[in-house]
């Protein structure tokens, strides 16, 4: 049996005249969209575009849920309470699913963006708070997430679907963590780079560390970052390079 992976990109993060990324040839390539949610980037008439033009590529939809941080990009630590982080994370979903709707598709699970990520890893109310408002408003859409996180862990416990997620361009810590983007080398931007390391993750279920060890990784989903320099040719190059290595892409949803 051929291995099988889902591809995923952060788009709709555009704002009005400012433009971010290429959504349209970004979505000819991945299988999953992590639509932004309007409360780190994206406005209306953004998200109706880019779910239009996921719909029309065959592409899932996930609403990308963050803090509300538009001016820092959701990628500042927000100390809301967990009622607060909950009915916020209610409200992104809500408005996506509408927007999703008007565009004749529909949201088919959730992913945390940014500081919200990275900080459900470890920080349990707000952990907390995006699987309860999941399980509120829908409790069959899948949590997207590192694998290992109290957000997975959380989600499980309560019955909701996990899906463990790896990075295409961001480099990694010996523990399996992220580094962080203010570290030198935190973002990778050479496609045969990217490519290869994602085929490793797949086909041996490893990836190479910042300080060269290899960490092993279980992948359902692989997120290529939308917004990163090269992000098109990036795309292009793990998707063939997926293919010729007997990989199939296939949405987890």
């Amino acid at each position: 049996m051929s291995a099988r992976v889902d591809l995923n990109s952060d788009v709709g993060e555009s704002f009005g005249r400012w433009q971010l990324g290429d959504d349209d040839a970004v979505l000819e390539v991945v299988s999953s969209a992590n639509v932004a949610c309007g409360f780190h980037a994206g406005d209306p008439s953004t998200l109706a575009r880019t779910c239009r033009s996921a719909r029309e590529n065959g592409v899932r939809i996930g609403a990308q849920v963050s803090y509300r941080d538009l001016a820092g990009f959701g990628r500042r630590f927000v100390d809301a309470t967990q009622t607060e982080l909950t009915d916020d994370v209610v409200y992104q979903i809500g408005g996506l699913q509408a927007i999703a709707h008007a565009a004749g598709s529909v949201v088919s699970y959730v992913k945390p963006h940014g500081a919200l990520y990275n900080t459900a890893v470890h920080h349990e109310q707000h952990a907390r708070a995006v699987v309860d408002a999941v399980a509120a408003v829908d409790p069959a859409l899948p949590i997207l997430g590192l694998p290992g996180s109290l957000l997975l862990e959380i989600a499980a416990q309560r019955g909701v679907r996990t899906v463990r997620e790896a990075f295409a361009d961001r480099a990694y810590q010996s523990d399996g963590t992220l580094v962080s983007r203010r570290e030198p080398g935190a973002v990778l931007d050479d496609p045969e780079l990217v490519a290869e390391r994602v085929v490793r993750m797949i086909t041996d279920g490893v990836v190479e560390s910042i300080d060269g060890r290899d960490v092993r990784l279980d992948v359902d989903s692989v997120c290529l970052h939308g917004d990163s320099p090269g992000a098109v040719a990036m795309s292009i190059a793990t998707r063939a390079s997926l293919v010729a290595a007997g990989v199939e892409i296939v949405p987890f949803t």
